[in-house]
């Protein structure tokens, strides 16, 4: 099907190309007489035809589709003489060249001066500034400008300077407290396949900085937008066809972590770990035969840290041919390389025991009772090694108002990560700080305390491959049929077609993800039972440690994880302008659209379960995964519970909409869009698999077909928006709409899914419903000053079946599962200023400053469930609503740009910080309250200096992070005071960078 579209929209392309090539054109460029320089934003009006043009920034303008014939150009300009052109020739498939010298009009000099004073300067985010001011939806965009002067070196760090954006695990896009599932992030208007298990948002880290023209994060939705566009729609525009006639750019870094230091040579990893150049497994991660003992480490250990680096290089061309007919192409590579590391992290499991209690810590397989139980306080220590190569390629044709380009992404992303966590503060919580683990007659060492929270240790060593691969081809033309209708009502102008097709593929490929679990108990002596056994001492040992989720493993895992997820798309939009009775225009506009999405998950698991009575007699300093490879006699065999799944997503809409003029400063923007949506699930058990029914407190046998899901929907989504003018430079904003948020096929998917050793376990929702949204936006734009704005937005959102996390218990051990509560609200407001302070006073010129604030206020109402678990008095923690997940309380960023054209400097300092953010609610485990999880606010300020050195090449010193704040999680309960869960530290990156570009 969609190859055929393929072949049909080309034909149509070419045969609309052909139709067009009967028109000519004109262009050229205007200049100021008296200074010779070229003139921005003077009127170019074609008598004939009552059309017009205004000139670029550059001077330059261009008028396409006029019938071959003579016609009459009048260029004007407020403080110039106006000019008049007769007896201007156009021919057939032809362009005129008509350049003009405006003289000045010093009898307006007043005029003239305020002018010049406030003339636009060129530069890419003047332009997007203007485009958000003409733009009839709540629109924010980022220049590539802009993004290298803040050190984003990809999507997801840009992402953070737009008002209200925020990103969630450093790769998915959070627009104004809505998480990924209420975004639509796309590339070149197209939303690209995601190999993530847990989501189908596109991972913004996978496009680097040098390949984005541009980020535009639109807030409202509108009929033309995909309709889980609830929170926004994200859109990274990546670089076109070069203007020039040919250019080249090219980029050098190297780069310093102070966590990392001068190659530090005790950077966490394993033997065998590592990423090559290539970013490509070197085969030794693959399955081995069963029922024996697998070779490969399982124990982290260290190594010299790798170096940071990175280059870029781009290369495009461009031709145009007399008859106004231009091909170009432009290509850009990467090749990068990074680290991190930490050693001060923490990873606590607290909860509350009793009401009226503190938070203590969380244990399992046990009670303190018992004196046999475990606790989980870990310190973490974890590197991680990456390489990520790709590039863009695209290829275009224009000519007059026709278009069509071919872009095609590659990447590929490698990351080799070694985690090691230890649990030593569980054993000084029950038996002080003085606490000595080798003292055989300390009391934690005792024959009834020694297994009490003992000393663990976890080690993971994961190794993972990341591809995404697109081809997009669109076309966008203007159907030269001249104008029709009445012009007392509509009169219509030439219709514009535009079309999209892609085809896309992402890949995830995690091979012999190797996970050991380990206790250790000390050493101690036994009084034993005299005179029937005499007094000993038991030795300090090693025992195997599994997780209360995964009992039914061993204690070494080998994990093989596949993910691919296929995509095609395709859409059509027909827009027809046309002028109403006042000559304002507006537009009708219909299009179709097509999503179809194919995902297939794999996964293999295989560990020692059947490994009894092992262990190792050594101190805590000599980990039993160091020698547990060569031990031998620790046989490896396949799980039976493991679970595969097809999924399947079809998407298909309609939509109608106009934006309507009704008054001189007034237009109405509105529509509908029919959206309908199939998505299946079909598993593929192991002999021994088992399942939890909806409801079910038990797992069951899950036999083929018993757990198969299927969903099939169809909504209409209205939204009408008003734009009011009342003055020049002052715009109103009103929009309301309707939206949904979907779920994904891991929410719908009733198998237990974990992550890694001792993770939460996570069970899918077979019952889940789409959550539906209620969108109303007021929003004030200002520009007092060109290239400058001020703006506040207020926005809220009615939210019904909200989908929210909860925790569940059954059996054994507890899990986490998606539910929908009944209702939630979102509102907030938005508060954006920013100035180029040059057109204030010449001694400011190239001085820009900005910022902007988002403050959110959140609530979800908690199902009678949840409400009758907190009010129990054994929990006595009572409460009807909670904050919604992954929603910021505030938001701002400061940022100030100097650019210093004789020096060729330019500086830029950018201070951005997140708010507190709920992470994950309350809930219950074993009868015990496990309060709200929050992210504590945080901040990072970047600074970038560029120096250029000649015309062409320039020095860049950047420096990321400079504020280096702990990131840390806090459990906070509603009557006791707030304890951490998780804490870190980045670490402040430093890069040196060579580079330039040539062009002409």
């Amino acid at each position: 099907m969609v190859g055929k579209c393929w072949l049909f929209f080309i034909a149509l392309s070419f045969s609309t190309a052909t139709i067009v090539a009967q028109q000519g054109s004109i262009r050229g460029t205007v200049y100021d007489k008296d200074f010779d320089v070229p003139l921005a934003g003077a009127r170019v009006f074609v008598a004939e035809r009552k059309i017009e043009a205004t000139s670029t920034d550059q001077g330059t303008y261009a008028i396409s589709q006029l019938p071959p014939g003579t016609y009459t150009l009048i260029f004007s300009k407020q403080g110039y003489v106006e000019q008049v052109r007769a007896d201007v020739v156009v021919a057939a498939a032809q362009v005129t060249e008509i350049d003009v010298w405006l003289a000045g009009d010093f009898t307006d000099l007043e005029e003239f001066v305020v002018q010049d004073l406030l003339r636009l300067g060129a530069g890419t985010d003047a332009a997007l500034l203007q485009f958000r001011i003409d733009n009839p939806s709540f629109m924010n965009s980022i220049s590539a400008d802009l993004m290298s002067q803040a050190g984003a070196s990809d999507a997801a760090g840009a992402l953070k300077l737009i008002s209200g954006a925020s990103i969630q695990g450093g790769k998915f896009a959070v627009v104004r407290g809505l998480p990924d599932r209420y975004v639509s992030s796309q590339v070149n208007g197209v939303r690209l396949p995601s190999a993530d298990a847990d989501t189908r948002a596109v991972e913004l880290d996978q496009f680097p900085s040098s390949v984005i023209d541009s980020i535009s994060v639109t807030k409202t939705f509108t009929p033309d937008q995909q309709g889980d566009a609830s929170g926004g729609a994200v859109n990274v525009r990546l670089r076109g066809i070069p203007k020039e006639t040919f250019k080249f750019s090219f980029r050098s870094q190297l780069g310093y972590n102070t966590k990392i230091g001068g190659h530090r040579d005790d950077f966490l990893s394993y033997d065998g770990g590592g990423v090559n150049f290539a970013g490509r497994d070197d085969g030794t991660r693959v399955e081995q035969p069963l029922n024996a003992d697998w070779t490969g480490a399982y124990a982290t250990s260290t190594t010299t840290a790798p170096i940071d680096m990175k280059w870029t290089m781009g290369l495009g061309a461009s031709h145009e041919f007399d008859n106004g007919l231009r091909v170009g192409a432009f290509a850009s590579y990467l090749y990068e390389r990074d680290s991190s590391y930490y050693d001060n992290g923490i990873d606590d499991s607290l909860w509350i025991a009793a009401p009226g209690e503190g938070l203590q810590p969380r244990w399992s397989q046990g009670t303190p009772s018992d004196g046999d139980f475990k606790t989980s306080l870990y310190d973490i220590t974890r590197a991680t090694q990456s390489m990520q190569r790709g590039g863009v390629m695209t290829a275009g044709i224009e000519f007059l108002d026709q278009s069509i380009t071919l872009a095609y992404v590659r990447t590929r992303t490698t990351e080799d990560s070694a985690t090691l966590s230890t649990d030593t503060r569980g054993k000084e919580f029950y038996f002080g700080e003085n606490y000595d683990p080798y003292d055989p007659d300390d009391p934690g060492n005792t024959r009834d305390t020694r297994f009490s929270a003992p000393y663990l240790r976890n080690e993971s060593l994961v190794y993972n491959e990341r591809l995404l691969e697109s081809k997009i081809l669109q076309g966008t033309h203007v159907i030269p049929t001249g104008k029709f209708g009445s012009r007392r009502n509509f009169e219509f102008l030439d219709p514009e077609l535009s079309w999209t097709l892609s085809r896309s593929q992402a890949k995830f490929d995690e091979p012999d993800k190797r996970q050991f679990g380990a206790l250790w108990v000390p050493e101690s002596n036994d009084p034993g039972a005299p005179p029937f056994v005499p007094p000993f001492t038991r030795p300090a040992e090693w025992l195997p440690l599994r997780a209360s989720n995964t009992f039914l493993l061993g204690n070494a895992q080998r994990i093989f994880k596949k993910i691919e997820e296929e995509s095609e798309q395709y859409a059509l939009d027909l827009k027809f302008p046309f002028e109403q009775w006042d000559d304002r225009q507006g537009y009708f506009k219909f299009g179709v659209f097509e999503d179809k999405v194919d995902r297939t998950f794999e996964q293999e698991t295989y560990s020692n379960q059947s490994d009894v009575g092992i262990g190792s007699e050594d101190t805590w300093t000599n980990p039993w995964s160091v020698i547990f490879p060569i031990e031998g006699g620790h046989d490896i065999v396949a799980s039976d519970r493991d679970v595969n799944y097809l999924g399947k997503q079809n998407i298909r809409a309609q939509y109608a909409m106009v934006d309507l003029p009704l008054f001189s400063s007034v237009n109405v923007i509105g529509g509908v869009r029919r959206e309908s949506m199939l998505m299946s699930t079909t598993l593929d058990p192991d002999a021994g698999a088992t399942y939890f029914p909806p409801g079910a407190s038990t797992s069951v046998a899950l036999n083929p077909g018993d757990a198969d899901v299927s969903i099939d929907e169809t909504k209409y989504l209205p939204a009408l928006a008003f734009l009011w003018t009342p003055i020049e430079h002052l715009t109103f904003r009103a929009a309301y709409s309707e939206t949904v948020a979907r779920q994904t096929f891991r929410e719908i998917t009733p198998i237990q899914q974990q992550e890694f050793l001792g993770a939460p376990t996570f069970i899918g929702n077979p019952d889940l419903q789409m959550a539906e949204l209620k969108n109303y936006d007021l929003r004030v734009d200002y520009t007092p000053f060109e290239n400058g704005l001020l703006s506040v937005s207020y926005f809220k959102k009615d939210i019904t079946n909200p989908i929210e996390f909860v925790t569940r218990v059954t059996v054994g051990f507890d899990y986490t599962t998606p539910l929908n509560f009944p209702d939630g609200t979102l509102e907030g407001w938005e508060f954006e200023a920013r100035q180029d302070l040059g057109v204030l006073t010449e001694v400011l010129d190239g001085l820009t400053i900005g910022g902007n604030l988002t403050l959110i206020d959140s609530e979800v109402s908690l199902p009678q469930e949840e409400i009758d678990n907190f009010s129990d008095p054994a929990i006595d923690s009572p409460r009807t609503t909670r904050a919604s997940t992954n929603a910021p309380e505030r938001l701002y960023n400061l940022f100030l740009s100097y650019d210093i054209d004789y020096t060729r400097t330019r500086l830029g300092v950018f201070y951005t910080v997140t708010g507190d953010t709920l992470v994950a609610g309350a809930g219950i485990d074993n009868g015990n309250l496990v309060p709200d999880i929050w992210d504590k606010e945080y901040d990072s300020l970047n600074v970038s200096i560029t120096q250029g050195i000649s015309d062409y090449i320039d020095i860049r010193l950047r420096a990321k992070n400079l504020t280096n704040t702990q990131r840390q999680t806090e459990y906070r309960p509603l009557n006791a005071p707030s304890l951490l869960e998780t804490s870190r530290s980045a670490g402040i990156d430093y890069s040196l960078s060579i580079g330039g570009s040539v062009s002409f």
